[in-house]
C-alpha cells in the first residue's frame, strides 16, 4: 500500500484545494461566506476521502462518497461561474481536476470491485 501523499489522485486533489483556496480569496464577503466556505470544505473532504480510501481493504464506500462529494464541487463551481464570483479560466481549471480525480476514483473503484479483498 502507497503513502497516501504519494498517489497520483492524492496530488490532483491538494492542487483541486490550493486553487479553490485561491478562488475563494476573490470572492466577495457575503458569497465567500456561503459557497466560498463550501467550496473549500468538499475539496478538504475529497483529500481526505482519498487517504481513507488508501487506509482500508474495501475503499469502494469510501471513493463511492468521493465521487458523490467530487460532483457537488462541480455543482457548486458551476454555480460560482454562472454568478461571475469566479472566471471561465479558474472554472476549466477546476472542472480539469476534479473530472482527472473522477477518473481516478472511478479506476481505483473498478479495480477494487473487481477484486475484492481477502
Amino acid at each position: 500500500m502507497a503513502i497516501h501523499t504519494q498517489l497520483p489522485i492524492y496530488k490532483v486533489a491538494y492542487d483541486l484545494l490550493g486553487a479553490a483556496v485561491d478562488y475563494v480569496r476573490n470572492m466577495p464577503r457575503p458569497i465567500k461566506a456561503a459557497l466560498g466556505n463550501r467550496v473549500t470544505e468538499l475539496c478538504i473532504e475529497i483529500v481526505l476521502l482519498i487517504a481513507r480510501a488508501n487506509s482500508v481493504r474495501d475503499k469502494v464506500p469510501h471513493l463511492g462518497t468521493l465521487l458523490e462529494r467530487a460532483e457537488e464541487l462541480n455543482l457548486l463551481l458551476r454555480l460560482c461561474r454562472d454568478k461571475h464570483f469566479i472566471s471561465t479560466g479558474q472554472y476549466a481549471q477546476a472542472i480539469e481536476l476534479t473530472a482527472s480525480i473522477g477518473k481516478q476514483a472511478n479506476g481505483w473503484r473498478k479495480h477494487n470491485a473487481a477484486s475484492p479483498a481477502p
